[in-house]
């Protein structure tokens, strides 16, 4: 699909405001404009938040909230189901946009909305689960449970790389929560985040409810700083860097406010000497070069044993041979750009930083020049031999770079280099061994968040729950009980006698 017809089909054909509850939008002086990475052309403009813009902005999300919460959280249910149906009809323009924007394949552009619609799905049954528990009181004749309710305002921080799925993972389950959200997306990818603001703002109207239950807000850092110091906003939902997360909590904590910090992540999969060698490329070199190394879930670390180090590398390196690079739209492409030159330049000193640490480059980087390739942000995927103790092996690049790592001995010995990092988001193991397996997975295997077994350390699945430990941020988004971090928690006590007696036996006659 053309990209014209996705952002007329998406109602983003003119200047759009960046601050917008609902389909109403406040003016603003200054406009943050967005360039494609695929061919460096701009796409459009929004305008950034005032601080007045904002204030206007929580005060009509506060007024929505007071009608959200009462409405039964099975009728919040049915509005998600609604954005999701809208979802599935806009697939492919939104996917396209995504793509187009953030400089992903489209097929992962595809991908990243069907994430949505997942969600969508996941929520709308969770609607009608939102439960508590029954507990026996020590005293006769009381009843004593737990039950959730709605938090309030949601502030949502989401990052570039997931312009539209993050958000979802948030906005799906706050809603049926009872909550009402207000969206801070990077400012790298607004346009994306307009066109889903406008999707939801249709569903509203149609079905005569609040604008203010989802709301946008659009700038830089310093208009995240308006949320996350700001009491209105109960929660703040951040995903990004490991230093703007250290930010946030500290300024959240601040104030007492509850944080769902998704971090940085330096992901390693361990390649036994028992691993399927064919299956294992196929996880490493996705997990490598997928959205062009920049998912937190990307794999930056291969942890192989010496047994079959050789073996591994040489098949890696030749399956490398096979990657296409170029526009994202063109689906015959693996590899899109980055999203910036910011990032290319990231790029480029860390293949810098491990050749003067002593590292061996054998899959060379480097930028690509020429036709296709006029936006500058395109960067050839590249591996280097490494050590495990590299100071540029420690921090996570987000960028195609992947370090291969030999280890001997047992299987502990692979598991204590991997959580030999500040990270701890995701993780993988390739055996077909089952105590490697279950070392893996015990009290004393992988650290992190996620750890998968004979798959690669990308592409969760939005049944679990999604985060990481560590410098990660500890936070939980999507699936399993993650919805319980987007309510309150009340324990209530009902005394159904003609007596109060006191708990522990205590005595306080009069």
């Amino acid at each position: 699909m053309e990209i014209k017809a996705c952002l007329n089909i998406l109602g983003l054909n003119q200047k759009n405001n960046g601050t917008s509850t609902g389909k109403v939008s406040f003016p603003s002086s200054k406009s943050i404009e967005s360039f494609s990475p695929v061919d460096g052309k701009k796409i459009g403009s929004v305008g950034e938040t005032s601080f007045q813009d904002y204030n206007k902005v929580i005060e009509t999300a506060t007024s929505a909230f007071k009608f959200w919460r009462k409405l039964p959280a099975p009728k919040r249910g049915e509005i998600v189901r609604q954005f999701g149906n809208s979802l599935r009809e806009l697939k492919e323009p939104l996917g396209t946009l995504v793509s187009y924007e953030m400089g992903k394949s489209l097929q992962e552009g595809l991908g990243e909305v069907q994430e949505m619609i997942d969600i969508c799905d996941f929520a709308v049954g969770l609607s009608r689960q939102l439960h508590g528990l029954t507990m026996h009181s020590e005293r006769p004749g009381h009843r004593m449970y737990e039950q959730y309710h709605p938090l309030g305002i949601v502030g949502i921080i989401s990052a570039f790389n997931f312009p539209v799925a993050v958000w979802s993972w948030n906005t799906a389950l706050a809603w049926i929560c009872g909550d009402v959200c207000v969206w801070k997306p990077s400012e790298k990818t607004p346009l994306c985040s307009v066109a889903c603001q406008n999707i939801i703002a249709n569903i509203l109207k149609e079905n005569d409810l609040p604008e203010g239950i989802s709301c946008l807000i659009n700038g830089d850092y310093k208009v995240g700083e308006f949320m996350t110091n700001d009491k209105r906003v109960p929660l703040i939902s951040a995903t990004g860097s490991t230093r703007m997360g250290k930010i946030v909590a500290s300024a959240v904590g601040a104030r007492l406010g509850k944080s769902l910090l998704e971090l940085g992540g330096n992901n390693a999969i361990i390649v036994t000497p028992d691993a399927d060698v064919k299956m294992t490329v196929m996880g490493a070199v996705f997990g490598a070069v997928g959205t062009a190394g920049q998912r937190c879930t990307s794999t930056r670390r291969l942890i192989i044993h010496e047994d079959i180090y050789i073996e591994v590398r040489d098949a890696v390196v030749n399956a490398y041979k096979q990657i296409k690079i170029g526009n994202p739209l063109d689906q015959s492409n693996h590899v899109g750009p980055v999203i910036d030159k910011v990032a290319v330049e990231m790029y480029s000193k860390a293949l810098e930083k491990v050749v003067k640490e002593g590292g061996n480059i054998i899959v060379e980087g480097g930028v690509l020049e020429g036709d296709g390739y006029e936006s500058g942000c395109y960067v050839k995927p590249a591996i280097a031999e490494a050590n495990p103790d590299f100071e540029i092996v420690q921090e996570e690049t987000f960028a195609p770079i992947l370090y291969l790592l030999k280890y001997s001995g047992p299987v502990t010995n692979a598991i204590e280099i991997q959580n030999n990092v500040t990270q701890g988001l995701s993780s993988a193991i390739m055996t077909n061994n089952l105590k490697e397996a279950e070392k893996f997975l015990s009290a004393a295997g992988s650290d992190c968040g996620i750890a998968n077994v004979n798959i690669g350390t990308s592409g969760a699945e939005i049944g679990g729950a999604f985060g990481g430990e560590k410098d990660t941020g500890g936070g939980r988004e999507s699936g399993s009980d993650a919805w319980k971090i987007y309510m309150r928690r009340q324990t209530n006590t009902i005394n159904y006698t003609d007596d109060l007696p006191l708990a522990q036996g205590i005595k306080f006659d009069l």
